[in-house]
């Protein structure tokens, strides 16, 4: 019991340091890049340069997985595809640089490059999964 309370502090610690500075930037983020831009890079009929734009915001970005969606609805509110925002949240979850280097590091070269090619696919398939069921504007289609 004491194991658990410990690990809740250490937990509600770090969401009280990390989530206000993670709603700032992405308030400022959301101030500051033109909706234009977002449609343009990442929206629909982007093709491989949004899907390109997404990976490589998700690979960069710091923060747990819970600062992603926030992110991702911004993206939304700006105008990106469906399957940008499906593609960024899924890479995000697990292809960030510091589970490269955990990976590197104890599994080898080889395992982290088929695992970045492999997990890559799997996102890219379920971005246009998911945008073909949700559509454009986000409303789950009925099954025929």
């Amino acid at each position: 019991m004491i194991q658990i309370i410990a690990n809740f502090l250490r937990f509600l610690r770090e969401i009280i340091v990390i989530l206000p500075l993670m709603f700032l930037l992405i308030g400022l983020f959301d101030v500051w890049v033109p909706k234009e831009k977002i449609e343009k890079h990442i929206g629909h009929g982007s093709g491989l340069a949004g899907m390109f734009w997404v990976i490589l915001l998700a690979v960069i970005q710091p923060g747990p997985l819970y600062g992603a969606f926030p992110v991702a609805y911004v993206l939304y509110k700006k105008g990106a595809s469906a399957r940008n925002i499906f593609i960024y949240l899924g890479t995000f979850s697990c292809m960030g640089i510091p589970m490269y280097l955990f990976e590197i590091g104890f599994l080898g070269v080889k395992f982290w490059f088929l695992r970045l090619i492999f997990s890559l696919l799997v996102f890219i398939a379920i971005g246009f999964i998911m945008e073909r069921y949700v559509g454009k504007d986000f409303s789950i289609k009925e099954a025929r």
